[in-house]
C-alpha cells in the first residue's frame, strides 16, 4: 500500500495535530539518555551492603582495638612493683572517627560596588574499587576510652593501687573517677598459677 501525500489535507486542524504529536514522539525517541541518571539496583545495594560492611567493620576495630589496648595495659601494670598478675577491662566512648576527605569549590560573583555574592559547595571524594565506590578517608581518629577497671593481684595494697591509678592516668586522658583498682580474687590467682 502507498501512501498518497497528495490526499493529505493540511488545511485540517486535526492533520496538522497530529504531524506535532508524530514530530514530538520522534524527538523523544531520539533523545540520548544518560545511563549514570538511571537506577542500578544492584549498584544500590552494593553501596548498602558497603556501608553495612564498613559499619561493621567500624565496631569489629574498635573491638580489636579494646583487645589490644587491654593486652598491653596489662603486660604493662604488672610489670609494677607488688601488683602481680593483672586483668584490665577498658570501655570506650565511641568507635572512633573517620574523616572523609573533602572537595571544597568556592565562586564568587562579582557585583556592582565590589560586593558580590559568594558561594561554596563541598561533595566527598571517593576511591573505587570495583564496582563499589567507598568515601575516600584522610585521618582517622582512634576511640576514646571512657572508663578503666584494673583487677590486680596487689589491688588491695594502696601504694601498688596508687602506682596503677598514676599510670592509667598517664596513659589515658582520664579522671581519677574513671579509673577502679579492685584486689584480684584468691581463685582467679591460682587459676593463672595453673597455666
Amino acid at each position: 500500500m502507498k501512501w498518497d501525500w497528495k490526499k493529505l489535507n493540511f488545511k485540517d486542524k486535526n492533520t496538522w495535530l497530529i504531524l506535532g504529536i508524530v514530530g514530538v514522539l520522534l524527538l523523544v525517541i531520539a533523545m540520548p539518555v544518560d545511563r549514570s541518571e538511571q537506577k542500578d539496583p544492584e549498584g544500590a545495594q552494593a553501596q548498602q551492603s558497603a556501608s553495612e560492611t564498613a559499619a561493621q567493620t567500624g565496631q569489629e576495630a574498635a573491638d580489636d582495638t579494646t583487645a589490644a589496648l587491654e593486652k598491653r595495659l596489662e603486660e604493662t601494670l604488672s610489670l609494677i612493683d607488688g601488683a602481680g598478675k593483672v586483668r584490665v577491662m577498658i570501655t570506650l566512648k565511641d568507635t572512633g572517627e573517620k574523616v572523609v576527605e573533602k572537595d571544597v569549590t568556592r565562586r564568587t560573583d562579582a557585583g556592582a560596588g565590589g560586593t558580590g555574592n559568594s558561594d561554596m559547595s563541598q561533595s566527598s571524594v571517593y576511591e573505587k574499587e570495583g564496582s563499589t565506590e567507598t568515601p575516600y578517608v584522610s585521618n582517622e581518629m582512634t576511640p576514646q576510652v571512657e572508663g578503666v577497671l584494673v583487677v590486680a593481684q596487689g589491688g588491695g595494697n594502696s601504694l601498688v593501687k596508687q602506682n596503677i591509678l598514676q599510670s592509667v592516668m598517664a596513659l589515658f586522658p582520664l579522671e581519677a573517677h574513671k579509673i577502679t583498682i579492685v584486689k584480684m580474687s584468691m581463685q582467679e590467682v591460682s587459676d593463672h598459677e595453673n597455666f
